[in-house]
């Protein structure tokens, strides 16, 4: 059994040892306040034009997107109604979930050694996802690459968006940041 009272996820102790000294001697820092950390992990699964024909596909989504982030996601509705594409005010049409502390160290240590390496024609990803600000966001097309997910029991493949935040203040710290963490950019 696990003991939870003493256990540090491996990426985490990995920053702390390791990744936090070589990120102060790369960029200088005279203060480790200044030193990059992830902050938050943001996984969204839009359902689309099949919650708007079905309203159970929005549960699905929610159920499957909290078996891969381990906490309970949360549905997301239409802010307003849009006629042009059938949909109403509070409709579900997706899920999300915030991830902070441990269990996004968790993920992301899932993310980069188990699920992206079983990706159909994996070559990496983008290096210019970044946002200015020390954010990267990146897509996976099928989430039946994470090894929670029962493919037998899927009826739906969605697409998921991840969003990686980071207290980083620009692309340059951020993009190194994700380096140190195994990040297989592609450029």
């Amino acid at each position: 059994m696990l003991d939870t009272a003493n256990y540090t996820p491996r990426l985490k102790a990995q920053y702390r040892d390791s990744i936090r000294a070589a990120l102060k001697e790369e960029f200088g820092y005279k203060n480790d306040m200044q030193i990059p950390r992830l902050d938050k992990i943001v996984l969204n699964i839009g359902c689309g034009a099949e919650a708007v024909r079905d309203s159970k596909k929005a549960k699905s989504a929610q159920d499957d997107l909290s078996q891969i982030a381990g906490q309970r996601a949360v549905v997301t509705k239409a802010k307003k109604s849009i006629a042009g594409f059938r949909v109403r005010e509070d409709m579900p049409l997706g899920a999300k979930v915030t991830l902070r502390g441990d269990r996004m160290y968790e993920f992301l240590d899932r993310l980069i050694t188990v699920a992206m390496p079983r990706i159909r024609d994996f070559r990496g990803v983008s290096g210019k996802s970044f946002d200015g600000r020390g954010n990267y966001a990146t897509g996976i097309k099928e989430h039946i690459v994470f090894p929670e997910i029962n493919f037998d029991k899927v009826d739906e493949v969605w697409g998921i968006d991840v969003i990686i935040c980071t207290t980083a203040d620009n692309d340059a710290e951020a993009k190194s940041l994700l380096k140190h963490f195994n990040m297989p950019f592609n450029s």
